[in-house]
């Protein structure tokens, strides 16, 4: 009797005779839906990123207290100890690598938050998530770029202080802005899916970041450079950052230092901005391919 009942069952499910059972769906018949969820997922942690960052009012004010001691202090000071015929303003000179420091701190920032994510379980709650975790990143970064961008816009304003104008070209500038912001966030992100600490993360991304700042070309002319100064200045990519903007803004600050070029050269080529603005975007995507394959690992 019970065979009988499993024999039943058993062609219930399989239908009529002579009715083909529906083929299964191929493998990769919801990769709509997948795309869908991740383009979701892109769009949640970018608006995530941007509400904390609007709502932090206290971090912002902070975050341009450095570029504004920078540009006003350090820049007036030695503005006024140099002579006229080497340098005509030096804050022209120093304000794209301002721009460029007031893009790396809330940038970096969002690599801390995904530290302090995972130790919290945010992180592991997003992880078993059923989207790529390449949109996870790709959000996050976005989120952070858009921040960055934001501190950026904030110094731009300030133009004028260093005899920069307001300009239609510096819309231009805006743009180079925000793929450096998205180049530092994905360099955080890259640091954050490496490092479980966020004490050994701060230590870590400041001994990183610094030398790369002060060697990027923001403070003095990276022309004319003696011996290995010069080569670990060619090879940051942070240098083709800063010039292309010096060299994008309208003014005179591209040419600040008695009238000459203050770009890197190699044997005698100066590479073009839009050369260094690929660079930036070949360092960004770098980072952020470094970044996925590590975060892609089984936690």
């Amino acid at each position: 009797m019970a065979q009988t009942e499993v024999h039943r069952a058993r062609a219930e499910r399989a239908g009529p005779p002579g009715r083909a059972r529906p083929a299964p769906a191929p493998p990769g018949s919801a990769g709509g839906g997948r795309a869908a969820r991740d383009l979701r997922t892109v769009k949640v942690l970018w608006h995530r990123e941007t509400i904390r960052f609007s709502r932090n009012k206290l971090r912002i004010a902070m975050g341009m207290v450095t570029p504004l001691m920078f540009l006003l202090v350090l820049g007036t000071g030695l503005n006024s100890a140099m002579s006229e015929d080497s340098l005509r303003d030096f804050r022209a000179f120093l304000f794209p690598g301002v721009v460029l420091m007031s893009v790396q701190a809330p940038a970096i920032a969002v690599g801390a938050s995904i530290v302090w994510d995972r130790r919290s379980g945010f992180l592991r709650q997003m992880l078993v998530a059923p989207v790529r975790r390449s949109a996870i990143l790709v959000g996050t970064c976005l989120g952070g770029a858009t921040s960055g961008a934001a501190y950026g816009v904030l110094v731009l304003l300030l133009g004028p202080v260093a005899d920069v104008p307001y300009h239609p070209q510096l819309l231009l500038v805006l743009l180079q802005v925000v793929l450096v912001s998205f180049a530092f966030t994905a360099l955080g992100v890259a640091a954050a899916v490496c490092i479980r600490r966020p004490e050994t993360f701060q230590v870590a991304v400041s001994l990183c970041m610094l030398p790369l700042f002060f060697l990027s070309g923001a403070m003095f002319p990276v022309d004319g450079l003696p011996g290995w100064l010069g080569t670990v200045v060619r090879l940051n990519p942070l240098t083709y950052a800063v010039d292309a903007l010096r060299r994008t803004m309208p003014g005179d600050g591209a040419t600040a230092m008695g009238g000459g070029s203050v770009s890197p050269e190699w044997w005698g080529w100066t590479p073009p901005v839009l050369a260094e603005t690929g660079l930036i975007a070949a360092f960004a995507l770098l980072s952020l391919t470094i970044a996925t394959r590590r975060f892609s690992r089984v936690e």
